[in-house]
């Protein structure tokens, strides 16, 4: 059976052999794994003999105090993040560490767990992490093998959905414990978090859907005459809201009517995710310019904003799925990594080209170019 290394970060003895003595006798199965996975763990008691360790041999999953002797857990979590390492943090916390709790997810922790907690909450949080550790080696494997579509499925519906709904969870036992009082003005922070997450839920399954459909060929397509003019302004009117909340502009430069034959749904998503994109990594005030030009031999569709920018290195990797661009000014921006690798599948259905160009802190401008005349919509 194989087994995952866990490392316990906690100052409190009773609290490391409790977790040693649950998890010794504990294993994840899955009705897709070929065998249970068990665990064997490692026991440390400060921050620094934790560092120590994880560069020595790195982890699967690290269960972290932050009242440590010495260095904080929240410092150990930093130096985990700063490193890059392939672990995955769940932080141990008061219950009245809210705050603490939200800063460490701020900063990549998985999850947390609040102290006292029960044997089956633990048991419940490492086996959701050891699901999202399996799937994940599961779909780099099958990545290699070119097969990996039903397991990138599975792997992001256990880690982009469940990993929320249990953070969620545990903010709504937050709330049903009045741990921060009763005044409702305290939760606002973890109400507006839950109803992120919520929506971002949302949009990863939208997401998902789109992209099945795409590959499994099975999406209807009705490919007639479309005003893409049209289908630009209802795309703008549908990003409206999200836009005011930034207060950013969107104009449209185009012909009256343009033409183009198409599936009409096929085009309005790849508007609604240009125009997304470049609303989510604007700037506050900032602005977006949807420009299409129809020409003789083809036609142009241009979503230039005056956001954050990317670097031209990474500018490649935008466009493959699940992929998503970390640094500190995209951290806190949610979203699923396939909305671009979705308007790059559907481009290439009226044999398309997307480019991007972009510059950090200056903006970024994506264009389809879609050929006329000579082309005919694949069916």
């Amino acid at each position: 059976m194989e087994k995952l290394h866990v490392l316990v970060v906690d100052d409190e003895p009773g609290i490391c052999s409790g977790i040693t003595r649950i998890l010794s006798k504990f294993s994840v199965g899955f009705p897709f794994m070929d065998e249970n996975i068990g665990f064997q763990v490692e026991e440390t008691f400060t921050g620094e003999d934790a560092i120590k360790l994880v560069d020595n041999k790195v982890p699967d999953i690290i269960l972290l105090d932050n009242k440590l002797p010495g260095i904080p857990g929240i410092e150990v979590l930093e130096y985990i993040n700063k490193k890059r390492l392939d672990t995955i943090v769940l932080m141990i916390t008061s219950y009245a560490s809210l705050e603490l709790a939200v800063k460490a997810t701020n900063k990549g922790a998985h999850d947390f767990i609040p102290k006292p907690f029960t044997p089956q909450e633990l048991r419940s949080a490492i086996e959701s992490v050891t699901k999202h550790i399996f799937l994940k080696r599961m779909t780099r494997k099958l990545n290699k093998e070119g097969k990996q579509i039903r397991f990138q499925f599975l792997s992001v519906l256990s880690h982009e959905l469940k990993a929320p709904l249990n953070a969620i969870e545990g903010y709504l036992k937050i709330m049903q414990e009045r741990q921060a009082g009763s005044d409702l003005k305290a939760y606002e922070k973890i109400i507006e978090r839950s109803l992120i997450r919520v929506n971002g839920m949302r949009n990863l399954i939208l997401d998902l859907l789109d992209l099945t459909k795409i590959e499994s060929g099975k999406k209807n397509r009705e490919v007639k005459p479309v005003d893409i003019a049209e289908v630009a302004r209802m795309s703008i009117d549908t990003m409206g809201p999200i836009a005011i909340q930034k207060d950013i502009r969107i104009y449209l430069k185009s012909p009256e009517n343009v033409i183009f034959e198409a599936d009409r749904e096929e085009i309005e998503i790849i508007l609604n995710n240009l125009l997304s994109n470049a609303i989510k990594y604007n700037i506050e005030g900032g602005r977006v310019d949807c420009i299409i030009e129809d020409g003789q031999s083809s036609l142009d569709i241009s979503v230039k904003d005056t956001g954050i920018g990317i670097v031209e290195d990474q500018i490649p990797k935008l466009f493959s799925e699940f992929v998503r661009i970390k640094n500190e000014q995209t951290k806190n921006i949610s979203g699923s990594g396939l909305g671009l690798s979705i308007v790059k599948k559907l481009s290439r259905l009226y044999k398309g080209d997307i480019s991007l160009i972009s510059k950090p802190g200056e903006g970024s401008t994506f264009k389809l170019s879609f050929p006329k005349n000579s082309y005919s919509p694949q069916s």
